[in-house]
């Protein structure tokens, strides 16, 4: 079972089990995080596409730790001019573990299905 979701501006392909690193969150270490925005969710072949998001569906982790990125090096300059200019960065993340994806909606559609078979088999 996967799910897209989509936070701090980007998509995101997650599985249960996985460890993400998202941009900086603002949460605490061993706190829980949810994400409400799942905008795809396969189980087993089965897949629910949102219109823009999955009605119901959560997908909930736990924040390991917070930290920093590898430092970059951005280095501009304009040609023929002497212009130069030398610049670092380092982006913070926050590293999550994705404890469970939970989809409401297909647990409504296998209650109806039982319900269905066992109205026919009455019959």
């Amino acid at each position: 079972m996967y799910a897209i979701i989509e936070a701090c501006g980007r998509q995101y392909k997650v599985q249960e089990g996985e460890t993400v690193y998202f941009e900086k969150l603002n949460e605490e270490e061993g706190k829980k995080v949810s994400f409400d925005k799942v905008v795809l969710v396969s189980d087993e072949g089965k897949i629910q596409v949102g219109n823009p998001y999955v009605a119901g569906c959560k997908v909930e982790g736990k924040v390991i730790s917070n930290g920093r990125g590898k430092k970059i090096l951005v280095f501009k300059y304009k040609p023929k001019k002497n212009e130069r200019k030398t610049r670092g960065h380092r982006q913070d993340y926050t590293k999550v573990e994705i404890t469970s994806i939970k989809a409401k909606a297909e647990k409504a559609e296998k209650a109806e299905k039982t319900s269905k078979s066992e109205k026919k088999e009455n019959k």
